[in-house]
């Protein structure tokens, strides 16, 4: 029996992923890769909503797909490639919107927030677009599944809707994907809004653990990170939130369980603990680090392993758009 068929991807929109990226996906990647057909890319052609400077859009992409292999995604265990690489994500992303209504676009809850925030006129119009360019990406590869957070079971919906739309008008075509709704890891929280999830969106980068950063600037944030009246280490979310998130990171990272963390600590101020929880990140981090700043000396591999990513995807994603077009009416080039 073959295996299901998984699509996710990222935004190259930061130089570095923080730690909620690498727990809150890319470890979940990782072992979905032993179990599927997984297809991971790096969503470039998104990120242009935000009109990113170029030199650093090139720089993060290669940044991301070196941090990916670093973290454990292996192209020999699956297909990883940059969305731009195969020119039918473009292609069946205008279908995508011919076959979008204005009002189903127009109740994207992330759109919504975004004109909220700055109105109409601030707004480029690939941010109203980019959810049918997201179902192009997915419909593509006739994924059985695809692993979001909640905050994007929205997307999956309007992906689904548009597959079963075009099924319905031209003929079975596409593959109605589940959201596969990543299992509950653990949650990373802001070292500065430790009520608030870890961000590039905060206001401030010192709440990040960054997976690029060096030993020296994780371990200043640990130890300035905000905590909470008393010394006692405990786990308490609501009235411990600060020392509840730095457990939490401690007991993920080294695999130990939070009580015998707690134990070691009785008696102790929240210096030795922070001092402890730096600690266990630097090291935890440092052969990540090393490694991708590896691959980023050798752009030669790189390029080697995303071509290859891309004719892998792209022998998919041209069957899919061949069969489109001719159930679609648009002639066959001769």
């Amino acid at each position: 029996m073959s295996q299901p068929r998984v699509l996710s991807g990222i935004q190259p929109t930061n130089g570095s992923f923080h730690l909620g990226n690498y727990l809150g996906a890319v470890k979940q990647w990782v072992d979905l890769q032993e179990s599927h057909d997984a297809f991971y890319c790096v969503v470039d052609l998104h990120a242009l909503t935000s009109s990113p400077d170029p030199k650093e859009l090139r720089q993060n992409t290669l940044t991301s797909i070196a941090q990916l292999l670093a973290l454990g995604v292996d192209p020999e265990h699956c297909t990883l490639f940059v969305q731009s690489h195969v020119p039918q994500h473009n292609q069946l992303g205008w279908i995508m919107e011919c076959l979008t209504g204005f009002g189903e676009a127009s109740r994207m809850t992330q759109f919504k927030d975004k004109t909220s925030k700055v109105g109409n006129d601030r707004i480029g119009v690939g941010v109203f677009t980019y959810p049918m360019l997201m179902a192009a990406d997915i419909l593509l590869y006739q994924a059985d599944q695809v692993p979001v957070g909640e905050d994007q079971r929205q997307h999956i919906e309007l992906t689904r809707d548009l597959a079963t739309r075009f099924n319905s008008t031209y003929g079975n075509t596409f593959r109605i994907p589940e959201g596969y709704i990543m299992k509950e890891g653990a949650k990373i929280y802001d070292l500065q809004e430790p009520t608030s999830k870890m961000s590039k969106s905060a206001d401030s980068l010192n709440g990040l653990i960054e997976i690029l950063d060096t030993p020296e600037a994780n371990t200043k944030k640990i130890k300035s990170a905000v905590t909470d009246t008393g010394r006692e280490v405990k786990f308490d979310s609501v009235e411990k939130p600060g020392i509840s998130n730095l457990l939490t990171i401690f007991s993920t990272l080294s695999g130990r369980t939070v009580a015998s963390i707690e134990t070691d600590f009785e008696g102790k101020g929240y210096g030795d603990f922070k001092g402890a929880v730096a600690e266990v990140v630097v090291e935890y981090l440092r052969p990540v680090r090393t490694k991708t700043l590896e691959l980023l000396d050798d752009k030669a591999h790189l390029a080697s392993i995303l071509k290859v990513g891309a004719e892998k995807a792209e022998e998919v994603a041209a069957k899919t758009l061949a069969d489109v077009y001719e159930r679609i009416g648009l002639v066959a080039r001769g």
